[in-house]
């Protein structure tokens, strides 16, 4: 094993738990090379996840696939972090991209798409996604994160439908004005 790796693995390995320690061997890996993508990756997310600085996560989060573009662990990580700084234009190019990539987890890239299309409130377009990607699923906990949400997007649509009113409240309101 390559000391790159040891300090890569013992950086994954205290992440999100131990920040300090994540931190430098994240340090020590990026000294040894500094074109790692996981390396980059897991800066990125630190950016992301724990300090929430958007722009600087997918600053690392470019570098790391400018370095190796097929590194299809990034993409999940790069995808929440532009969703989540409400970069949705972005995350469309780079889910469409993504898909095209041999190798990726292409469930989860689409759960992924499934989220922006929430984040948009395309309940409807999303619901009918989600039909999509069930036909990828091979594991359980996959198709139970698709039910939940499923679940949610069916009930954001009756939320944001519009009400209809009922014809024996109008007929009564109707009533109640011709008596005055």
């Amino acid at each position: 094993m390559k000391t790159v790796d040891k300090y890569l693995f013992q950086a994954l390995d205290n992440y999100p738990y131990w920040l300090e320690g994540t931190i430098e061997s994240l340090d020590y890996a990026l000294s040894y090379n500094d074109k790692n993508p996981m390396a980059l990756c897991l800066y990125g997310r630190i950016q992301s996840e724990q300090l929430h600085d958007y722009e600087e996560a997918k600053r690392y989060f470019q570098e790391a696939l400018a370095i190796e573009i097929n590194s299809v662990s990034v993409y999940p990580y790069y995808l929440d972090a532009l969703l989540l700084n409400e970069d949705y234009e972005e995350a469309t190019k780079l889910i469409d991209f993504a898909l095209t990539i041999k190798g990726i987890d292409k469930v989860a890239i689409m759960l992924k798409k499934a989220l922006l299309l929430e984040k948009q409130g395309a309940y409807k377009q999303g619901v009918k996604y989600l039909k999509e990607i069930k036909l990828l699923v091979t594991s359980s906990s996959d198709t139970s994160e698709i039910e939940d949400i499923e679940k949610r997007f069916k009930a954001k649509q009756k939320l944001v439908a519009p009400k209809k009113k009922s014809k024996v409240k109008n007929n009564s309101d109707a009533k109640k004005k011709k008596q005055k």
